[in-house]
């Protein structure tokens, strides 16, 4: 748990809402969905996390007609950028707060805390034409990282590849820096956030943009959210990914199961203090949990487990007191 030093405030603060309510914090299976309170919630950030979001928010409106959930796109950074002046009460995000935004939430006196609300990856995808199955970590680094020397597939290291594959230039496309995903790839793969090859094509927050290129050259590359590509199965194919442990597909159940690695992560909502302590914000996120399996079924993520399930309600019960 990531917090400032107004934690005690919060805690103060969604105890006298909850009393307020006359509520113990608990939810059904189905959630509040309103329960008589009204009001907004503004959530800004992941254009990963954004369509889930979006899907919470239908449906919790749906039931709950009292209040106006709205969700903005501007990238998990851009958000961050947002979220910590005051400007939103959540922010969407594919990755963890970063020590500067961290440092940008206290100086203006922001708490806050986050919740995992489904499981994702990335996957690196190619051309349907591309004889190419599975790629190693170091594989993929060579191809990413900075001062890389990659230009055609023949390039990489063990690749076999016939000579009229091998002389294809790779033209490597990727989200822009204001990204969770692109924060998360280079981490994981190049061992330093933000760390990239400076001759790739960016494409900023639209990962449909990397799946209509790749499907349209046969030596392009792209990496996007694990849910882009399943939605795009008949357009590009993902490589396996062997992270010391063996080549393992890209897949529902290797990425709920964590053997996915390096390239499966969390989604996350963050939450701020001054808005947790209002009824509404506090209902829609006991909503977001306790349907977040069904949510993340119909926005095509890879639901999250039991028990991470539970430990979700644990924190925001840890959170009000309950």
């Amino acid at each position: 748990m990531r917090t400032s030093t107004k934690l005690g405030a919060l805690l103060l603060a969604l105890a006298l809402v909850l009393a307020a309510c006359g509520g113990d914090g608990t939810t059904s299976e189905e959630g509040n969905a309103g329960g008589g309170v009204a009001g907004e919630v503004r959530l800004d950030g992941s254009s990963t996390v954004g369509p889930l979001s979006e899907v919470a928010a239908e449906r919790y409106m749906q039931q709950g007609p009292g209040v106006r959930v709205t969700v903005a796109i501007s990238g998990t950074g851009g958000g961050f950028q947002k979220f910590c002046i005051g400007e939103t009460d959540g922010n969407d995000s594919s990755r963890l707060i970063k020590d500067e935004e961290i440092a940008t939430c206290e100086e203006n006196g922001i708490a806050y805390d986050y919740i995992q609300v489904a499981n994702d990856a990335l996957s690196i995808v190619i051309n349907h034409d591309m004889p190419v199955e599975c790629l190693s970590v170091a594989q993929v680094a060579q191809i990413w990282d900075d001062g890389s020397t990659v230009e055609t597939w023949g390039d990489v290291d063990g690749l076999d590849l016939p000579d009229d594959i091998a002389s294809l230039p790779l033209t490597p496309y990727g989200p822009g820096s204001d990204s969770g995903t692109f924060d998360y790839f280079t981490e994981e793969i190049n061992g330093e956030s933000g760390r990239i090859r400076l001759n790739y094509v960016d494409i900023g927050e639209d990962d449909n943009a990397a799946v209509t290129a790749v499907s349209g050259d046969i030596g392009a590359m792209g990496y996007i959210p694990f849910s882009y590509y399943q939605e795009s199965l008949e357009l590009v194919k993902a490589v396996a990914i062997d992270g010391g442990e063996g080549c393992v597909e890209a897949t529902p159940e290797n990425v709920e199961t964590g053997t996915y690695a390096p390239l499966g992560r969390g989604l996350f909502v963050y939450l701020s203090d001054v808005a947790l302590s209002r009824p509404e914000v506090l209902d829609f996120a006991e909503f977001y949990i306790d349907n977040a399996p069904e949510l993340a079924e119909l926005a095509g993520f890879v639901p999250m487990t039991a028990e991470q399930i539970e430990e979700q309600r644990a924190k925001i019960a840890a959170l009000t007191g309950s």
